[in-house]
């Protein structure tokens, strides 16, 4: 009995998924028959000791054959569930966390740019707004601020790196270019870098950084593209600036001024946002533009402006 006892036990014990269906349990031994009376002079009573003394067989005790099965059945129950419930958890923490329902993250409409990495300065130059630098002066190659394409875009290699002036004043309408075009001239404008790109649906973006010789120079020239209006000299293509109610702010970048626009409707063939950074000797234009009803989404424009602007910070 006790041998059959054990050999369950182990059954019981194997995983889950392959344990087999309980055996029955062995009859259970019954006590011998009573139908020959005792020994004379022994009352029926005796102790067991007693009688093994006398070399008489001794009877085997009934076990609590029912308490035994109901013990390999609930054990057998508690492993099923066990193995159910580790194999469940091992599932779900090999998921991805957009794979669990409940846990995935709500796609937000944000680009995929690659990872952002200031470039190296050269020896002893100073960080833009360190003190030592009072002129505020971006030392690393311009080129190397630019904020990269996200993925999935075309690339404009016409406008990927050093571009005139020209390439610059297209941005704004006809009537203004020459104007523009001289006040650039008499400022201390050192260079103008840019990236532009497509998105697959359409998003057109433009990003220009103009460095000057000094925060003094660069400020000058922002101070004229707004006058004395509260919105800056319009673009090309633009109706009607309005500000950008929903940016969230600067991304934590100390010491630059960004300021952020959004085209009013009802606007033309396309709609445009535009931001301009303020950042030491640089000054930056962000433009997002798309054709149709639909216009340019919020939340990469956004995400756009704040990358370039710790960029520049």
């Amino acid at each position: 009995m006790t041998e059959k006892t054990a050999e369950q036990t182990d059954e019981a014990a194997a995983p889950a998924a392959d344990l087999p269906p309980l055996p029955a349990m062995p009859p259970v031994p019954q006590d011998p028959p009573q139908s020959d009376p005792p020994p004379q002079g022994l009352p029926q009573s005796a102790p067991q000791h007693d009688l093994a003394q006398q070399g008489l067989p001794l009877v085997p005790p009934r076990r609590p054959c029912r308490v035994l099965r109901a013990v390999a059945r609930w054990t057998a129950a508690v492993l099923v569930l066990g193995g159910l419930g580790t194999g469940t958890a091992m599932g779900i923490a090999s998921m991805e966390r957009t794979d669990v329902p409940g846990l995935a993250t709500e796609d937000d409409g944000r680009w995929d740019y690659p990872r952002l990495t200031l470039p190296a300065l050269p020896a002893d130059a100073p960080r833009p707004f360190s003190d030592a630098n009072t002129a505020e002066v971006h030392h690393a190659d311009l080129r190397r601020l630019l904020l990269p394409a996200p993925a999935g875009a075309k690339v404009d290699k016409k406008a990927d790196g050093w571009v005139t002036t020209a390439q610059y004043v297209a941005e704004y309408p006809k009537d203004d270019r020459a104007e523009l075009t001289q006040r650039l001239k008499d400022s201390a404008l050192r260079h103008i870098a840019a990236r532009s790109w497509t998105m697959p649906d359409g998003t057109s973006s433009r990003v220009y950084l103009l460095q000057f010789n000094s925060v003094a120079y660069s400020t000058e020239f922002q101070d004229e593209l707004f006058g004395d209006e509260s919105y800056p000299q319009p673009l090309a293509g633009l109706t009607e600036a309005a500000t950008d109610d929903e940016w969230p702010g600067t991304g934590g970048v100390e010491y630059t001024t960004p300021r952020v626009y959004s085209e009013a409707q009802p606007y033309g063939a396309e709609q445009v946002r535009h931001a301009y950074v303020l950042a030491g000797d640089t000054v930056a234009l962000v433009v997002h533009a798309r054709k149709g009803a639909a216009g340019t989404e919020t939340v990469p424009f956004h995400q756009t402006v704040v990358l370039q602007n710790q960029l520049l910070g």
